[in-house]
């Protein structure tokens, strides 16, 4: 049996899974782009249940989930325009990357939606909220530090 005092804290990179290799924190970009990819998840998961509801014979919901599509697709594309600016700031290219495929897959989705192709609009929402929750994790669990200023120089001191 392990008793309280037994135990050790753990080493401060141990704790710190925000810091980057070099020991830096995720800068305002980056906390920028976490925030709205959050939120652009927590309001795709919204999309099944305003259709589900619909399906089960409300049908004021079909304009929940209207509403619902102009909501993901306005966050995916403010998602997209942090990913950029990321990208233009840090040079890591992988969050537009990831990030501009989820915005047009959502845009398929969304006109898929509006012609009533229920054969690509549902395996596409799924799919779609499927790489939307993977994104997430993975911009929430990779350090996106500051951009980093040289240091001066002696020409600079002069």
């Amino acid at each position: 049996m392990a008793i309280a005092a037994d135990r050790t804290p753990p080493e401060p990179a141990a704790r710190s899974a925000a810091r980057s290799a070099t020991g830096e924190r995720t800068g305002p970009a980056g906390h920028t782009l976490r925030a709205l990819a959050a939120v652009h998840t927590a309001a795709v998961f919204g999309q099944p249940v305003f259709a589900g509801v619909y399906l089960s014979g409300d049908y004021d919901a079909l304009n929940w989930h209207a509403a619902g599509a102009d909501a993901v697709t306005t966050l995916g594309y403010l998602q997209l325009i942090a990913a950029l600016v990321l990208w233009a700031r840090l040079r890591r290219g992988w969050p537009a990357a990831a990030t501009l495929a989820v915005a047009a897959a959502e845009t398929a989705q969304y006109f898929a939606g509006l012609d009533g192709a229920l054969w690509l609009h549902l395996p596409l929402g799924v799919a779609t909220i499927a790489a939307t929750v993977v994104l997430t994790i993975a911009l929430w669990r990779t350090p996106l530090p500051a951009r980093r200023r040289p240091a001066p120089t002696e020409d600079d001191r002069a």
